[in-house]
């Protein structure tokens, strides 16, 4: 039976005295021929055939390592990763991917979502048991080094409790490039749910919808990047995703009733009459 201890060092897996191996695939050749070297290895193994069948499976059973595939119905490998990541609960368990996306982008954008490794199919078994090995020991190194007596074990648990997973998730893909975001449909499918759902999620999170939300935030910053930053309107404007420095003004003179170049000016004239 699994602990109700929220401590990283000792994960359910570890204290049955066998290493969890979850194997996410809705291929079942693959699947047998990995389970079948996991288990002569003396692994426990979970499997699930859609990422986020997988991703429930893991914020459940916390395995030592998560081996996973791309491409995938439901919700992919990629979208069932940034979900992991999100995750104070899953965030720190090591990713394999193993897939038939094999281009350079491909790999890269996996290892960018926080993947530690990524192998191609078809695989050789004994390269990826021989990867499998070398990643649990990393990780066992990890969870028996002394831990920094610094009272941060709670920050997992209040971290998740301003916003649920796929808000968070959607929330960082909308920040990593706040002028340029991905539709509705894509969001909601680059985190393993649907459109429906997200803007539900984001309405009990933060009150708005998905894109009122971005509209906020891409105002915060840009109030930031004029107080702050020595980069002009339209450099702003563009950053935040507007398409000229005049719509950028009309948005700034409808919300503020001064212009950015007025904000800018006042911004700087309070911060030198306080230092």
């Amino acid at each position: 039976m699994m602990s109700s201890s929220n401590t990283t060092a000792a994960p359910p897996s570890s204290r049955t005295g066998q290493t969890c191996v979850l194997v996410i695939d809705d291929s079942p050749e693959d699947m047998a021929l990995l389970t079948e070297y996991l288990r002569g290895a003396r692994l426990r193994i979970a499997v699930a055939f859609d990422g986020r069948e997988g991703y429930q499976k893991a914020t459940v059973m916390l395995p030592e390592l998560i081996l996973m595939d791309v491409r995938m119905p439901r919700t992919d490998g990629f979208a069932a990763c940034r979900l992991l990541k999100a995750d104070p609960r899953t965030r720190d368990i090591p990713v394999i991917f193993l897939s038939g996306c094999n281009e350079l982008d491909d790999r890269l954008q996996g290892l960018r979502l926080g993947a530690v490794d990524y192998i191609s199919k078809p695989f050789a078994p004994e390269e990826v048991m021989a990867r499998v090995h070398i990643h649990l020991d990393l990780r066992r190194r990890v969870l028996t080094a002394p831990a920094a007596e610094d009272g941060n074990a709670g920050t997992p648990e209040s971290e998740s409790s301003e916003y649920s997973t796929p808000v968070r998730a959607a929330m960082a893909i909308l920040l990593h490039d706040i002028g340029r975001p991905p539709s509705l449909p894509e969001l909601a499918h680059q985190v393993g749910t649907n459109e429906r759902r997200l803007t539900e999620l984001f309405r009990e999170a933060t009150g708005m919808p998905v894109f009122a939300w971005l509209r906020e935030e891409r105002f915060l910053v840009a109030c930031r990047l004029l107080a702050e930053s020595a980069l002009d309107i339209q450099q702003i404007a563009d950053h935040v995703g507007y398409g000229s420095a005049g719509n950028f003004t009309t948005m700034f003179r409808d919300r503020l009733g001064v212009t950015p170049r007025d904000y800018r000016q006042a911004q700087r004239e309070r911060r030198n009459g306080t230092e």
